[in-house]
């Protein structure tokens, strides 16, 4: 089964806040139908790349001026992309007792990028092929259709949408799940998002301003390690062995766990500012404890909905790119003394970017949550899921990056740093690029304290190494 767990937006992280369990999510194709996929998508692109060829770049179809006998058709193109490579990633651990012990380094990453455009519309297929995520070797990264009509626009799908002004993940960026499977992509934002199947609308109507609205017909949580392996947070020494074979978890594959919000955005002088409310249910499970002569019989997850009021702003002052979010997450425990409901949260987000010196360009963002009724929650794990938490969870991360060479070599650190856990992962890179092709060498060294979310992972520091071609 799949583990399911909180975001790291920089959220409280409880004793038990971050455990979670969940089936596994129906995505992708099962290993028998995978060569069937390739070979459809392979011809595909056969066909796609030779009529390609023979139009000389124009698209498919017929103009407006209807000269044969199909006149009146819109015009529509095709086209497809992607990239191929292969990965080599290494544990330092594994590294440092023998080159026996590392196991299966080397991975085949891969993305195949289908797009048909009309004159009222696309349709889009994005695959992802990759032989470390087994048995699911070729899924869907997003697959969807858009219309547009004037200044309204439809679109139905798998998607990944962002909401929000935050660079890095920030607290109104709640519409789609993550996946910290693996703690070894923190820095991409996009290869993390896993696609939602969502029906999505805007209306754009003076220069700047632009209405949205969003439906998301069923909940997934967000996806975490399974249990025993090495990214499984170690919160889940506290659940007794006993009740993990039989945890109660519910279906959210329903329209009872339906999603709705809406977002306004516009310009206001010098200033993007916006506002949204998003109805939902928090990434991590909740957990109701059954207890029988004092002692643990039973465990539920409950997937708490919640109410997020938020606003946004963005500006460039004083030669700085400054971004800024707040919201207000609403569940219903408004007393604080519900164990199996998450007390309600403010959260906001800060952060800039800027060219410095030499060509140096600095992005730093700091995240926290304060959570609300603090005193109410109990002080003992199985009468509470929040025990354990602090009243507040703050963030820091930062990139600071550097090209040389014509722009063809990049130097680049990532850092994350938990005020509260005292813990921090940091993730140098040195990537070269040559037209298409790039070569990139990076590493991921977590420290700090062991209880942290990110220091519990101090033996998981890792090395990669990349080529990839992009067409």
């Amino acid at each position: 089964m799949k583990i399911k767990e909180k975001n790291m937006k920089g959220e409280a992280s409880p004793s038990l806040h971050t455990c979670g369990f969940t089936l596994p999510p129906l995505r992708g194709f099962r290993p028998r139908n995978a060569p069937a996929i390739i070979a459809l998508v392979f011809a595909l692109a056969t066909i796609s790349l030779s009529a390609q060829d023979d139009f000389a770049g124009q698209s498919f179809g017929f103009d407006d001026a209807g000269e044969t006998a199909a006149a009146g058709r819109s015009s529509f193109a095709v086209n497809i992309g992607g990239e191929a490579g292969m990965t080599l990633l290494s544990y330092t651990d594994d590294l440092s007792k023998g080159l026996g012990n590392v196991k299966q380094p080397g991975e085949i990453d891969a993305s195949l990028n289908f797009s048909a455009v009309g004159s009222f519309g696309e349709a889009v297929i994005n695959l992802k092929l990759n032989t470390g995520n087994l048995p699911n070797i070729v899924s869907f990264d997003e697959v969807y259709a858009r219309a547009w009509f004037g200044d309204f626009e439809i679109e139905a799908g798998m998607r990944k949408l962002t909401w929000g002004k935050a660079d890095s993940l920030g607290p109104l960026d709640v519409i789609n799940p993550l996946d910290y499977s693996e703690l070894t992509s923190l820095d991409d934002i996009m290869n993390i998002k896993i696609a939602n199947t969502m029906v999505h609308g805007s209306y754009r109507f003076g220069q700047f301003s632009k209405i949205e609205a969003v439906f998301v017909p069923v909940f997934e949580p967000w996806h975490f390690a399974k249990i025993g392996g090495r990214w499984t947070p170690s919160q889940f020494a506290l659940i007794p062995a006993a009740l993990i074979p039989n945890i109660n978890i519910p279906n959210t594959e329903s329209l009872g766990y339906a999603q709705a919000g809406l977002r306004f955005t516009t310009t206001a002088g010098p200033a993007d500012i916006g506002f949204q409310y998003y109805y939902g249910y928090m990434g991590s499970p909740a957990m109701r404890f059954s207890l029988s002569g004092g002692y643990p019989s039973g465990l539920s997850l409950v997937y708490n909905p919640d109410h997020q009021i938020g606003v946004d702003w963005a500006q460039v002052l004083f030669g700085f790119n400054v971004r800024a979010e707040l919201a207000a997450n609403i569940t219903s425990d408004l007393e604080g003394d519900d164990g199996a409901v998450y007390n309600p949260q403010l959260a906001w987000a800060f952060g800039f970017d800027r060219d410095l010196v030499w060509g140096i360009n600095l992005n730093i963002q700091v995240t926290e949550t304060v959570k609300l009724l603090y005193d109410k929650i109990a002080d003992t794990p199985m009468m509470d899921t929040e025990t354990g938490a602090d009243a507040t969870s703050t963030r820091f991360t930062g990139v600071l990056s550097k090209k040389f060479l014509r722009d063809e070599l990049e130097l680049r650190a990532a850092a994350m740093w938990g005020i509260e856990d005292g813990d921090f992962l940091i993730m140098p890179a040195v990537i070269w690029t040559k037209d298409a092709v790039a070569l990139e060498v990076s590493a991921g060294i977590f420290g700090g304290d062991k209880a942290g979310q990110l220091g519990q992972y101090r033996d998981n520091t890792f090395i990669k190494v990349g080529m990839k071609y992009t067409f």
